[in-house]
C-alpha cells in the first residue's frame, strides 16, 4: 500500500470517530487543503501487535524510525516514523508495556488479543479496522480504572487516535494560540492538561487539542457514548541549522494523551 492511500483510509476512517474533525476542517482551512504533520496510533505491547511486530508495515511504505520515547508513569513506549518524501505525515505510534501493568489488566488484554487473526497485523489497512475483539462495557470499565490508554483502546481497535493540522502551513493563523481562540470562538472545548499549549519555542514545538468527540460505540451488551477520538494542532520552530524539529516532546505528548481521558471528555 502506498502511504497516500494508507493516510487516505485512516482518515477517512477517523471521521466516524472525531465527528467534529470536519467542520474544525473548514473553520481552520477556509476552503483550502490542510497539511497533515502527523497521525497517531495506539497498541498492545505483545509479539503480534507491538512496535516491533508492526514496524515491518511501515518499512513497506517507505517510512523510517525518527526517536522513540518512554511515559514511565501511563506505562507506554513509543517512537515516530518519518517518509523521505516532503509532505507525507509522521506516524507517532505507543504501546501498552503489558509486563508493567497489573496481572488483571494483562490477562484481560491478552484475551483480547487472542482474538485477532495471526495474519491480520500484515495489512497496513489494519491500522484503521477497528476493533477485533468482542468486550463488554463492564470490562471496558474495569480496564479505565487503571489505563485510560487501555480502556480506548479496548474499545476502538485499530485507527488513528488523532490527526495534527501542521500550524507553520495553516495560512491565516501564525501561532497555536490563534488557533486555539478561534476554536474556543466556535464553541470547541479543549485538552487543558498541562495548559491549553503544550510545549514552547524552547522546546521547539507547541501543541494542543481538542478534548476527544463523544461517540456512540457497540458493546455486546449495548451501546454506550464515550471519548473516541480528537484533532491535534502543533507548529514546529527552527533548529540551529534552521531546519524545523521534526521529533517529538515526551512531556507535551503525555498530556495530549489525555485528550480522550473517559473523565476529561
Amino acid at each position: 500500500m502506498q502511504a497516500a492511500k494508507f493516510f487516505d483510509l485512516l482518515w477517512s476512517d477517523f471521521l466516524d470517530h472525531a465527528p467534529s474533525a470536519g467542520a474544525i476542517h473548514g473553520l481552520l482551512g477556509g476552503g483550502e487543503p490542510i497539511v497533515n504533520d502527523h497521525i497517531a496510533l495506539r497498541t498492545f505491547a505483545t509479539p503480534v501487535l507491538g512496535l516491533e511486530a508492526l514496524h515491518p508495515l511501515f518499512a513497506r511504505m517507505g517510512f523510517t524510525v525518527g526517536d522513540e520515547y518512554r511515559f514511565a508513569a501511563k506505562k507506554l513506549r513509543a517512537r515516530y516514523y518519518r517518509h523521505p518524501q516532503a509532505g507525507i505525515p509522521k506516524i507517532f505510534i505507543s504501546e501498552l508495556l503489558l509486563d508493567e501493568c497489573s496481572a488483571r489488566l494483562r490477562d484481560i488484554v491478552l484475551r483480547l488479543c487472542e482474538q485477532v487473526p495471526a495474519d491480520a497485523p500484515g495489512n497496513p489497512g489494519f491500522l484503521a479496522s477497528g476493533r477485533h475483539w468482542v468486550l463488554d462495557f463492564g470490562t471496558y470499565r474495569a480496564l479505565l480504572q487503571e489505563s485510560e490508554y487501555a480502556g480506548w483502546l479496548a474499545a476502538h481497535g485499530f485507527r488513528a487516535n488523532h490527526f495534527t493540522v501542521d500550524v507553520n502551513a495553516l495560512r491565516g493563523f501564525g501561532s497555536v494560540a490563534a488557533v486555539n481562540r478561534a476554536l474556543k470562538a466556535a464553541g470547541f472545548v479543549l485538552n487543558t492538561s498541562g495548559g491549553e499549549i503544550k510545549g514552547s519555542p524552547s522546546v521547539l514545538l507547541e501543541q494542543s487539542s481538542t478534548l476527544a468527540d463523544r461517540v456512540k460505540v457497540e458493546f455486546s451488551d449495548g451501546a454506550q457514548v464515550i471519548p473516541g477520538c480528537f484533532y491535534e494542532f502543533a507548529r514546529r520552530y527552527p533548529q540551529a541549522d534552521g531546519s524545523l524539529y521534526q521529533g517529538f516532546v515526551e512531556a507535551n505528548a503525555d498530556r495530549i494523551f489525555e485528550s480522550t481521558n473517559a473523565l476529561a471528555s
